[in-house]
């Protein structure tokens, strides 16, 4: 018997304000840029990349190449996607790891 798979799409499983901002949460959590980068895209596929490239001014094709898991943000184009998508940056002291 063939198990017949189909593509993982997670932007099903973000349609809450409340699930969108936990999965950005978690991604900036681990510190890791791409996956960052990737997350920021996938909640912003979730809420329309339309609505976030009008909201912005950019276009959906430079939103789907920066915000991607290769993709490489500048933090302006950050800050104007999470400003779209509701979400602000905010910091929190945490202790270093010393090397």
């Amino acid at each position: 018997m063939t198990l017949k798979l189909s593509k993982f799409d997670p932007t099903t499983l973000l349609k809450t304000e409340k699930a969108r901002t936990a999965f950005m949460a978690e991604a900036f959590a681990s510190g890791d840029a791409g996956f960052i980068a990737d997350a920021v895209g996938i909640v912003a596929r979730a809420k329309g990349m339309r609505e976030i490239a009008k909201a912005t001014g950019l276009s959906r094709e430079q939103l789907y190449r920066s915000f991607s898991r290769k993709g490489n943000p500048t933090l302006k184009t950050t800050l104007e996607v999470l400003s779209a998508l509701g979400v602000q940056l905010s910091t929190i002291n945490v202790k270093r790891k010393r090397a």
